[in-house]
């Protein structure tokens, strides 16, 4: 049923679907066209060039709309209109035949050059003015941060001038009512800062005056704050205060940050002005509503200055309690599995973000460190209950680690107090804590014990501390220092250099290698560890006294001058260093530098005998024996036991021609020193040439005087014979060698008494002050000049312990 209404079509009406598609016109067959003998004929004559017949467009067209477009289905001249998107396209029907098809118009040329800019029109010239005025903002605003104020100064005045001449431009022209305000405020705003800046305080003020009494600029109220800023400059607090309050008042509560800041201000002024009370007030109420630590530190200054002991701890809770705002530093622990968070860590461990926390909590640690210093003797009865106090609040506290620092503080406070004891006690109750704490107490311990001279415990913590951390420096350095002492140069060395390995900054290790190559006598390396120091440290009056003492010891002398002069540029009153150069100058031979170094030295110091005797020399050279008297007097006065002195001055009587003078003086020499020869002698001559009676009273005291010295010189001689006799007795045989080892030891005995007993010309103490000199040890530290004796060598090269370990190893 379903196929009866189908219907086949029959075979014969079947059409072929291609059916003339192989079918062509033989006209376009293109490939006998070289054979066409008509083709050819046309292409070579001047017939296939004739110019196309032309179109002539017919004269009514109809349209169908205002504009001329033809109605849809119009007839030209037959032709159906052509296609809307075929027209656009470029193709139009009333455009003759053989025509250049150019849609885009090119053939018409290059567009005509744009109209130059008239800038002699008014509006352009307040442009151009504008312009100008913006860039000398621009350009102070950079001179200032260069550093450069002076400039900055000159940019803002001459923006300023600028501006003036725009709004006069601008009143000439009509257009007052477009002045720019906000370009006005930007030139008297700077220029106010740049007064500022360049400390002209007076002008900033007026033109802060100009901004704020102007009501058409807005927000101008809060530029008080800066003139506030200036009267705190200028000490007038009463006027700062006062300022400060009008811009609070005109600060709305939404800038809460703004208000904050400026409360603190006047809390900071009135500390300046003794008011702590009303300081008190401002800091209460901004730890109230927005704590900080600098807010909180002051606040606990405050409660210091008033003596109150229980506000002081509850002030010193709430600092500990402020908040920093800052991540843990756990979060830039890197996990070991991840290496893409690995890669991240890496990136932020050293970024501005983990720089500026670090900087905040530094500040913030500083900042408890000082309070608890400070409060710990005045909460309690003792300091150490005080620091018990502060160091149980501390490990309460997000600053648990402060803990330890604050029992070594309290160690220091000890040595301050003279009381070594309890130093010692409290620093060894950190050898069981851990590394980083019994490493800092250990150096400690060890610095006391080396100061101290108790080498061996000092040894021992040094060992200590660098078995808790083999990095610390100041470990190695005083493990170096008990090396040095025991004079094994060479080890010590090694220690120096190690620390500087692990911080290139320890300035103590530098100084410390630079001895240690000088002992070792390598000048040079020496002179190379100096140098480096210099440049660190480069006002450092030690480092240039040893650099001027290793070219005096290099041989030359003229960069020790060299280094010396800037010695005296960062010690100008150092006697030491003045007589240095003068003995330099003496060295080469300049006489007249050498006396105005050596005037200067005895000015500033007037006991140095060396300078002395060298001032007192160089005027009897210069036939000035009056100028000397003055300085062999001092000498009396400060060594009146010398005889020498004495003599010099009478022997400068004597010179000048003032006799009588000078017989008076001998007179009393030989007062106080009865067996003095010389003194005899010169008396006796001036006496005979004088024609005097006590003549002969002195010539029989100085027969007898020679005589016995003659006694004592014998004696002095016989003593050293026997005993020299008995040593040779006493190596002769062993039978006898007990009676000639008592003669010798006899002989030995007065020999050694006889020496310390001064002869008859010489002064009392000579021999006991040389022995003196020769053993002594000047505290004072490298810029002393030395006198040229085996002291001098002491005292430069091998004092250790005072001048040459500038190690302060306690920490800040």
């Amino acid at each position: 049923m379903f196929m009866e209404n189908v219907h086949l079509v029959p075979e014969e009406e079947e059409d072929d679907l291609y059916t003339g598609y192989n079918d062509y016109n033989p006209t376009f067959d293109g490939e006998d066209l070289h054979n066409d003998e008509g083709f050819q004929q046309a292409v070579r004559t001047s017939h296939g060039r004739r110019p196309p017949v032309s179109y002539i467009a017919p004269s009514r067209i109809p349209v169908g709309t205002a504009m001329g477009r033809p109605m849809t289905g119009a007839v030209q001249d037959g032709a159906a209109r052509p296609m809307t998107a075929v027209r656009a396209a470029g193709y139009s029907s009333s455009i003759a035949r053989g025509s250049v098809f150019d849609p885009l118009g090119q053939a018409k040329g290059p567009a005509p050059p744009l109209e130059t800019r008239n800038e002699d029109t008014p509006e352009e010239k307040i442009k151009i003015l504008e312009k100008k005025v913006n860039d000398l903002i621009e350009e102070s605003c950079l001179a200032h941060a260069r550093g450069d104020l002076q400039l900055s100064l000159e940019k803002a005045k001459e923006a300023g001038r600028k501006e003036r001449a725009l709004v006069r431009q601008r009143e000439q022209t009509g257009t007052a009512d477009h002045i720019n305000l906000d370009l006005t405020y930007s030139v008297l705003f700077n220029l106010a800062n740049q007064y500022a800046n360049n400390d002209m305080y007076t002008e900033a003020l007026n033109t802060y005056q100009v901004i704020v009494k102007n009501k058409m600029f807005s927000n101008a109220g809060r530029l008080k704050v800066n003139m506030a800023n200036i009267y705190f400059k200028q000490k007038n607090y009463t006027k700062a205060i006062k300022f400060y309050r009008m811009a609070l008042d005109q600060i709305s509560n939404a800038h809460n940050a703004m208000r904050i800041k400026i409360m603190q201000n006047i809390g900071v002024v009135f500390i300046h002005m003794g008011q702590y009370s009303d300081a008190i007030t401002s800091f209460e109420y901004i730890m109230s509503e927005s704590p900080n630590i600098k807010t909180g530190f002051n606040l606990i200054l405050c409660y210091y200055a008033i003596g109150d002991r229980e506000r002081m701890k509850k002030a010193f809770q709430k600092l500990i309690c402020v908040p920093l705002g800052i991540d843990d530093d756990d979060k830039y622990i890197p996990p070991n599995d991840d290496p893409h968070a690995n890669m991240v860590i890496e990136a932020i461990k050293n970024d501005k973000l983990h720089q500026m926390e670090r900087e905040r909590k530094a500040l913030a640690e500083k900042y408890i460190m000082t309070s608890a210093k400070l409060i710990a003797p005045a909460i309690e009865s003792s300091f150490a209950a005080g620091f018990d106090w502060c160091v149980d609040m501390v490990k309460g506290s997000q600053y648990v680690e402060l803990a330890n620092d604050l029992e070594i503080n309290k160690a220091i406070t000890y040595l301050r107090q003279r009381d070594f004891k309890q130093a010692v006690e409290t620093l060894k109750m950190f050898e069981k804590k851990d590394s980083r704490v019994k490493s800092a107490a250990a150096t400690n311990l060890s610095f006391l014990y080396f100061l101290e001279k108790d080498y061996d415990q000092a040894d021992r913590y040094a060992e200590l501390a660098m078995s808790a951390d083999r990095y610390n420096p100041a470990a190695l350095v005083n493990k170096g220092n008990t090396e040095f002492v025991k004079e094994d140069y060479e080890k010590a060395a090694e220690f120096y250099k190690e620390a500087l390995h692990n911080d290139s900054s320890c300035t103590e290790a530098l100084y410390n290698l630079g001895l240690t190559y000088k002992r070792l006598g390598r000048l040079e390396e020496a002179l190379d560890c100096f140098l480096k120091l210099h440049a660190i440290l480069r006002n450092s009056a030690q480092v240039m006294y040893q650099l001027a003492n290793l070219y005096e010891m290099l041989e030359d002398p003229h960069q020790a001058i060299e280094w010396l002069m800037q010695l005296t540029s960062v010690t100008p009153t150092d006697a030491q260093v003045l007589a240095k150069l003068g003995d330099l100058y003496d060295n080469e031979g300049d006489k007249s530098q050498a006396f105005q170094y050596y005037y200067e030295s005895y000015r500033y110091f007037p006991s140095n005998i060396s300078v002395i005797e060298w001032l007192g020399a160089y005027y009897i050279d210069t036939q000035f024996c009056e100028k000397a008297i003055q300085y062999f007097e001092r000498a009396t006065l400060i060594q009146p036991t010398q005889v020498k002195w004495q003599l010099m001055v009478a022997s400068c009587y004597r010179r000048s021609g003032n006799y009588q003078k000078a017989l008076e003086t001998y007179k009393d020499i030989h007062r106080k020193f009865p067996e003095n020869v010389e003194c005899l002698r010169f008396l006796v001559r001036l006496c005979t040439d004088m024609g005097l009676k006590e003549v002969q009273d002195y010539a029989t005291k100085l027969k007898k005087v020679e005589k016995m010295k003659e006694i004592r010189e014998q004696r002095v001689r016989s003593g050293r014979d026997s005993s020299a006799r008995g040593r040779r007795e006493g190596s002769a045989g062993s039978g006898d060698g007990q009676s000639n080892h008592g003669t010798s030891a006899k002989g030995e005995r007065l020999s050694v008494k006889l020496k310390t007993l001064p002869g008859s010309n010489e002064p009392y103490e000579a021999s006991t002050q040389q022995e003196i000199d020769a053993s002594y040890v000047d505290p004072l530290g490298p810029q002393m000049q030395r006198p040229k004796t085996a002291a001098r060598k002491r005292t430069e090269e091998d004092e250790f312990a005072d001048e040459e370990l500038g190690d302060d190893l306690l920490p800040e």
